[in-house]
């Protein structure tokens, strides 16, 4: 008799721990999709995303471990205690792990960049493919993929290349001082009028300055972002065809020496 009475408890706290473990479950999967409903509204990264639904999923499911503990009547305190010095020691002998991982929130929430974007860190450059817990990684256009901390994303010069839309090219070259100076500019500007080169502003060509054998010329003309390096690498050749038609020298360095 004794022993059904001590056992009744035993199975009633069981059975609590059994149905706090199963709706627990249940909300916790509820609340990670409502928080991935919201966030598939919000502005955030996708990395955003997969950060903040891993955090809730780990606090819910903690708490629903406290609960059930606790429908067995097991003291969580000392568990809470424990878990309070294990968080301490890891986090001391993980700090560059956790100073990456806020790294990560710190980029998210001030969005310097975006999948997507070709950006400079730290003198690297490349296309942002992923934002994910403790790196930044870039594909480099030789196609190369770089992994970054972010805790030094965080602290380094970042320079956004996709950020306005447009970017300018400049194609710098240098001409003979018999050649007349406008007639360079023009040529530059012709050079200059070409596929994906935006009209406004328009092409424009200066004078540099003035070395020892050549005046430095500079073309500068807007492109669409994208259109960048294919802008880049035909200006280029374009410059060497219009001056070659015109007759126009591009000079090199060079010594004159004349004898008596």
């Amino acid at each position: 008799m004794l022993q059904k009475i001590w056992a009744q408890p035993l199975v009633q706290n069981a059975a609590t721990c059994v149905i706090i473990l199963v709706a627990g479950v249940l909300a916790v999967r509820l609340a990670v999709a409502l928080v991935q409903k919201a966030l598939e509204k919000s502005h955030l990264e996708r990395a955003a995303h997969r950060l903040i639904t891993s955090l809730v999923k780990v606090v819910l499911y903690l708490l629903v471990g406290l609960s059930a503990a606790s429908a067995l009547h097991i003291d969580v305190t000392g568990v809470v205690a424990l878990a309070s010095v294990l968080t301490l020691a890891l986090s001391l002998a993980l700090q560059n792990m956790v100073s990456n991982v806020i790294g990560g929130f710190t980029i998210l929430y001030t969005r310097p960049f975006h999948s997507g974007d070709f950006v400079e860190i730290a003198g690297q450059s490349g296309t942002v493919q992923e934002i994910n817990t403790t790196y930044t990684m870039l594909s480099t256009p030789d196609n190369k993929l770089v992994s970054i901390p972010n805790s030094a994303v965080v602290a380094a010069q970042i320079v956004n290349y996709t950020a306005s839309g447009t970017r300018r090219v400049d194609v710098n070259v240098s001409a003979s001082y018999d050649c007349p100076v406008q007639k360079v500019l023009d040529a530059l500007v012709i050079a200059g009028t070409s596929d994906n080169v935006l009209l406004d502003p328009a092409p424009a060509a200066v004078v540099l300055s003035y070395g020892d054998s050549a005046i430095a010329y500079s073309l500068r003309v807007w492109v669409n972002t994208p259109d960048y390096w294919d802008v880049q690498f035909a200006l280029n050749q374009r410059v060497k065809q219009i001056f070659d038609e015109q007759g126009i020298e591009m000079t090199y360095p060079h010594l004159n020496v004349h004898l008596n």
